[in-house]
């Protein structure tokens, strides 16, 4: 899984993440939905990698995901940040994920 942080996206993120210590993991979050297929996504910033933790492909900002929630995206993704809205947003080329995509800065390893 690949995801390209805007530059947007960047500037907000970057100064979150402490080297060596803050991560950010992107979320299938499915608590509440009812079903795994209504699941919303999500970023956290979590202080280890936990053991269903796989490294993702991050331009130019590293990423956890888990595999099991690979199937409910597309190869290579898009975060953008949008200073006027205050939000960020997930899509790719065929699709928008959500443009108001949570940034969870609770940092523990074991939410999905």
């Amino acid at each position: 899984m690949k995801i390209i942080f805007s530059e947007a996206a960047q500037a907000k993120l970057l100064p979150l993440l402490e080297p060596g210590q803050v991560r950010l993991k992107l979320l299938y979050d499915t608590e509440g939905c009812g079903c795994v297929v209504s699941g919303v996504p999500a970023l956290q910033l979590v202080d280890e990698q936990g053991p269903d933790d796989s490294p993702g492909d991050g331009v130019p900002i590293p990423f956890l995901y888990e595999p099991r929630h690979e199937v409910f995206f597309e190869p290579e993704l898009k975060v953008d940040y949008s200073a006027i809205k205050g939000q960020f947003s997930l899509k790719s080329d065929q699709q928008i994920y959500t443009n108001h995509l949570r940034l969870i800065q609770k940092r523990s390893c074991g939410l999905s």
